[in-house]
């Protein structure tokens, strides 16, 4: 028995030394968290599903936090594993207390949240904005907002900035809920179901494109910081990396990139072109939606972008006419058609056989080198313009010491072919360099709402498919003073 009693002990006394051995090893001999995650082979990240953050496209996921995680990531030469908890709160939860690697999910930095992670250098500036809808009366002042209903998510930052408010103004009160995100939110608003929200700047910019009745009534901070979270933690390696890896697409532009490709053609459409759009979705589209499909499905295309190209060529009318001689749905030349086999420009049919033949003829022509959305978007331009003078602009944005292979840069040279100082510098001469600009971006424009329009919109189901949860009601000494079921 004392034989077997100090075997037991020796036992435990080696597999303890072991361990011990191995979290040391682990400090200090190599294996930091950085060297574990390369060796693993994968980056364990939280996110959130918000056009702002991460979402599914029709090609895959997208989003700026998706796309930045991915750069990371191929930094890393690792892959990504993406965990989305069910609500806000536990995105900061899991973060603080270790359970992932990064949280990527548009964080705001706060004195608060420091004390409980570590933030990377931050990529975006944003400001907290009260959104309110078109036909109600706008609040001009935080007491204002007394007069309806104000909901906030659970756990965002917008509550700590509401506290800080309810300082100066102590009968301020607001709701949180603790089911739904921001995007939600913002759809009771836009459906009128709840008076107020607050959002981040850019996340109300991209979503007033779907929702064009929301309004921004006022800021309620000054310029806040975007940025990752790691847990609080002795072992800094991984955040460090994070830090050299911001450094560096800043100074090459590539962050640059990324913010206007999600948030370049955020404002493009009025109010008026916006609903003129959605009326002619519901009154022209359906005409000859299946020949953008069947085309589409032909050359490997999204429908909805040669819809889109069709809608800013004739707002999707047959018999279209320009005073330079192009006719039709997809408004061809008399030459382009003759060489793409069109014998009637204004049937539709053929209209838009032609437009999906030309269009796709544009991307081939675009250099190998050159990924999508690049390649799309010199397309388009090409598409307006002619190859020519888009190969022009793409040598002047060298000769500006610019990308020639991004379309941000290259849209900064194409209305200097207008200017005499620049297209004498170029094979092809003048051009009107303005009109591909906007061209690309109304495309852009309509391309993003059909795709909104087109496919089920996830946040009105994610809304009507919760049971009705009890609302959290904050008195003015923040206590919570009743729970009432939300009005769905």
């Amino acid at each position: 028995m004392l034989k077997s009693k100090f075997t037991f002990f020796i036992s435990l006394f080696i597999l303890t030394a072991l361990v011990s051995c191995e979290n040391y090893n682990s400090d200090h001999y190599g294996f930091s968290k950085l060297e574990q995650i390369k060796s693993k082979g994968t980056l364990t990240v939280l996110t959130r599903r918000t056009p702002t953050t991460y979402y599914q496209g029709t090609d895959g996921p997208l989003g700026i936090e998706y796309d930045l995680i991915q750069l990371f990531a191929n930094h890393l030469k690792v892959k990504v594993n993406f965990v989305i908890p069910p609500a806000f709160n536990d995105i900061l939860k899991q973060i603080s207390t270790g359970q992932a690697d990064i949280a990527a999910a548009g964080l705001t930095i706060t004195e608060q949240r420091k004390t409980l992670m570590r933030f990377a250098p931050p990529y975006q500036n944003i400001t907290e904005q009260v959104v309110y809808r078109s036909g109600n009366k706008k609040p001009n002042k935080v007491l204002d907002l007394n007069n309806g209903i104000l909901e906030v998510v659970k756990g965002s930052s917008y509550i700590d900035s509401l506290k800080k408010l309810q300082l100066k103004t102590p009968l301020l009160h607001w709701n949180i809920n603790s089911e739904l995100n921001t995007d939600a939110l913002l759809y009771l608003v836009n459906e009128g179901l709840i008076d107020y929200t607050i959002a981040d700047s850019h996340q109300v910019s991209t979503i007033k494109h779907f929702y064009p009745k929301l309004n921004v009534a006022f800021d309620i901070t000054s310029p806040r910081q975007l940025a990752w979270a790691f847990p609080l933690s002795q072992d800094q390696s991984l955040y460090q990396e994070a830090v050299l890896f911001f450094e560096k697409i800043k100074q090459d532009k590539t962050l640059d990139h990324l913010l206007k490709k999600y948030y370049g053609n955020s404002e493009n459409l009025s109010y008026v072109g916006n609903c003129k759009f959605r009326l002619h979705i519901e009154t022209r589209l359906p005409k000859y939606e299946s020949l953008f499909r069947e085309e589409a499905i032909k050359h490997n295309l999204d429908w909805r972008l040669l819809a889109a190209i069709g809608y800013q060529e004739s707002h999707w009318n047959p018999d279209a006419t320009s005073p330079t001689g192009v006719k039709g749905l997809m408004m061809l030349t008399q030459g382009t058609a003759k060489q793409l086999g069109i014998k009637d420009r204004t049937d539709a049919a053929q209209s838009i056989l032609g437009g999906a033949l030309y269009f796709k003829q544009r991307i081939k022509m675009m250099p190998k080198r050159i990924k999508d959305p690049d390649r799309t978007w010199f397309a388009l331009a090409s598409y307006n313009v002619g190859f020519g003078h888009l190969e022009d602009a793409r040598i002047l944005t060298q000769k500006r010491r610019e990308n020639p292979d991004k379309w941000a840069d290259v849209k900064k040279s194409l209305p200097l072919l207008s200017k005499k100082k620049w297209y004498s510098q170029v094979k092809h001469g003048y051009a009107r360099g303005n009109e591909p600009v906007h061209y690309v971006k109304n495309i852009q424009s309509y391309y993003d709402l059909l795709i909104w329009l087109t496919e089920e919109d996830q946040i009105e189901k994610e809304v009507m498919s919760l049971k009705p949860a009890p609302l959290i009601t904050m008195d003015k000494q923040n206590k919570a003073l009743s729970f009432e079921p939300p009005t769905l």
